[in-house]
């Protein structure tokens, strides 16, 4: 089972007992698989998803909410030399008079796809937003990346969730993807919030496990490449120092130096893989890492003297 049908399954357990929590979960299921359709002879409201278990919540809060006739039928999947290419489709649907008593309560006549007024409590914000992304939401293994989605049918809707997340802080962005428009959050810790928000207690507390492990191996990462970009960068610099030093001393360099010069020039070559504080400790008497590095850089000098003398 995928971290997203974890999900949802999460947020379809858990039981809304005010009526108007029922009504702000039943509205964000219709905002993204909804529709009404007016004709002569009835008009209908239908409920159409791939997902058996928001078909069975959304006719269970039509009837808690309206006690009203619903019908459920299901269109098979489309089938083409063994292979499956359509999801089977459960459709909610209710007709007759009995559809103004849902409109009325979902009060689908106002402006805004989802009614300000249905949205005015804490609760009811966090039932409505389960209800979205039950019927129409994703999320991705925090294992591998942190992506949470929410595939809207037109711009409209789309921008209402936009500013919907933005009024608890949450900076969502859209983009169009075939015929649909996406809302997308790529921050860990506004996901996380997300889940805690639909009080989804397993799936955040898995997120933030997956989150410290992710953590912490990226930092365990980032000191290993450190460690070993300056032990690559010690080694350059010794075998520069060495092949300055055997320079020097090819070329009859030696007698030239001062005994401080030549005993470090001596020392580097006997440990060609020293740091500058185990060089240091080599010579009489010891001297700290920055006498070491001093010496060094001026041995450095001499070398690149004897060379431009030559040429």
């Amino acid at each position: 089972m995928s971290f997203s049908q974890e999900i949802k399954n999460e947020i379809g357990s858990i039981e809304l007992r005010a009526r108007h929590c029922l009504i702000a979960r039943l509205a964000g299921i219709y905002l993204m698989c909804g529709a009404v359709r007016e004709g002569r002879d009835k008009s209908l409201i239908t409920f159409q998803t791939d997902n058996v278990k928001v078909a069975l919540i959304c006719f269970t809060l039509l009837k808690k909410t309206c006690k009203i006739g619903i019908s459920v039928c299901v269109r098979a999947a489309v089938h083409c030399k063994g292979r499956q290419l359509k999801l089977h489709k459960y459709i909610v649907q209710v007709q007759g008079s009995e559809v103004q008593q849902v409109k009325s309560m979902l009060k689908l006549n106002e402006a805004n796809p989802v009614s300000c007024r249905l949205l005015e409590k804490e609760c009811c914000k966090r039932a409505f937003l389960g209800g979205v992304f039950m019927s129409s939401g994703s999320i991705a293994d925090p294992d591998r990346a942190y992506h949470f989605e929410i595939v809207c049918r037109n711009s409209e809707i789309a921008n209402f969730l936009i500013e919907f997340l933005s009024s608890f802080g949450i900076n969502a962005k859209s983009v169009p993807r075939r015929n649909n428009h996406v809302v997308y959050i790529k921050d860990g810790d506004q996901i996380s919030y997300l889940l805690g928000f639909m009080e989804a207690s397993k799936a955040y507390l898995d997120m933030e496990n997956a989150r410290v492990t992710k953590e912490m191996r990226n930092e365990i990462n980032r000191k290993v490449n450190f460690e070993a970009a300056n032990i690559g960068k010690t080694v350059r610099s010794a075998m520069r120092q060495v092949e300055d030093i055997e320079f020097i001393r090819d070329n009859g360099g030696f007698s030239l130096l001062n005994s401080s010069l030549r005993e470090m020039a001596e020392v580097r070559l006997e440990y060609p893989e020293a740091s500058l504080k185990d060089l240091g400790t080599h010579l009489e008497p010891p001297v700290g890492k920055s006498g070491v590095n001093h010496r060094l850089r001026k041995l450095e000098e001499i070398a690149a003297e004897m060379r431009q003398s030559i040429q």
